[in-house]
């Protein structure tokens, strides 16, 4: 099912813009086919997402739905393309990106438990 402010989402009963959103980016291969296709260089047709993220179709249909509903992918005759609103939101996940990767190269992890040490 597809997330929407205002309903109640995986850890979060408030259905809040944020909680929603975050859901929907958790969700298996959003974060993925919203790289893919920012990284194209025209729309991408359903077999070249397909291959590029590395998926398989029921996934990828599944998540092209929900991102489509969300508006932050489009899809028109020359295949798939962020929307506006994904191209805004992918500059802002980017600069998370690279917290991320900092944050991480800044600690030592255990292979076993995950755990900062």
């Amino acid at each position: 099912m597809t997330p929407y402010p205002g309903r109640a989402v995986r850890g979060s009963r408030s259905g809040r813009p944020i909680m929603v959103l975050l859901d929907l980016l958790g969700r298996r291969m959003a974060l993925r086919l919203l790289w893919e296709l920012s990284l194209a260089e025209r729309p991408m047709t359903f077999r070249a997402l397909q291959a590029a993220a590395e998926t398989n179709p029921s996934v990828l249909n599944g998540r092209l739905k929900e991102l489509r509903a969300a508006g932050i992918v489009d899809h028109g005759d020359d295949g798939y393309r962020l929307s506006a609103d994904g191209a805004a939101l992918l500059t802002l996940v980017l600069p998370l990106h690279k917290w991320a990767d900092d944050w991480a190269a800044g600690r030592e992890f255990s292979s076993t438990t995950g755990e900062s040490r």
